[in-house]
């Protein structure tokens, strides 16, 4: 029996964006007219009272499956990636509060300096508060991917959801810019997305999700205006559930 996606059910959102969506078309390193472009998607849910932490990517400043990347051990390149992140959030929150919206930046390793010490205990007085909250450095571990942090967050901190702000519609049959005839799946469990091998999140990832039963919507964040209308619309993504 399908599962009907509930936005009024939602309260607390855990929003995944991959660095790369901040590097605009270059694809590499920081677009401000992007980083203005995902405030104002971010503001627009929040503004309807939900509370939101955001999970950033750092593949935009550095990437292990690089030229530098690929003369590294695998633990100092996904350290650096790590960095990355803190400095795409320190750039989105320093952004947030120009525009005198409550923000603060939570760090998996410690850098006391320009971010808190991530604890479950000190984000969630930090969102009850009614800040927007960026969770970097991914789980503080190398070889877990921020997928895995997005998950892992939104586990500690009970939230109701994890959305996935991506390039393309949702999930679908097939990579779509590689198969014109790939459908688009709306609505689908963990279980079948498993039998048919579509990608969600990385598969640690997506087993943490599965075990702990916490949902993901996957939508394309790259039209305006789509962050809300996933939020509330169950025609809007990929809804992925048990």
């Amino acid at each position: 029996m399908e599962r009907q996606y509930k936005p009024e059910r939602i309260n607390r959102i855990i929003f995944k964006i991959s660095g790369e969506i901040l590097a605009g078309k270059s694809k590499f390193g920081i677009n401000m007219d992007k980083v203005d472009y995902l405030i104002e998607e971010i503001l627009s849910v929040k503004k309807l009272g939900f509370s939101i932490g955001v999970v950033l990517g750092g593949g935009n400043i550095f990437r292990g499956a690089s030229e530098i990347g690929d003369k590294l051990q695998r633990f100092t390149a996904d350290n650096i990636g790590m960095l990355a992140t803190v400095q795409n959030a320190l750039i989105l929150d320093d952004q947030l509060k120009q525009k005198n919206y409550r923000a603060e930046v939570f760090s998996a390793i410690q850098l006391d300096k320009v971010a808190k010490f991530y604890t479950p205990s000190r984000a969630e007085t930090s969102l009850n508060e009614g800040k927007i909250c960026f969770f970097c450095a991914g789980t503080g571990n190398p070889f877990f991917t921020t997928d895995t942090a997005a998950v892992l967050r939104a586990i500690e901190l009970k939230a109701d959801i994890v959305f996935k702000g991506t390039k393309v519609d949702g999930v679908y049959t097939a990579d779509p810019q590689k198969d014109k005839t790939a459908k688009l799946l709306k609505n689908i469990t963990y279980a079948e997305t498993i039998n048919k091998q579509l990608k969600v999140m990385d598969m640690t990832a997506f087993s943490l999700a599965r075990e702990h039963n916490m949902p993901i919507k996957v939508f394309n964040v790259l039209k305006q205006g789509n962050f809300e209308k996933a939020l509330l619309n169950d025609e809007v993504g990929t809804f992925v559930h048990e």
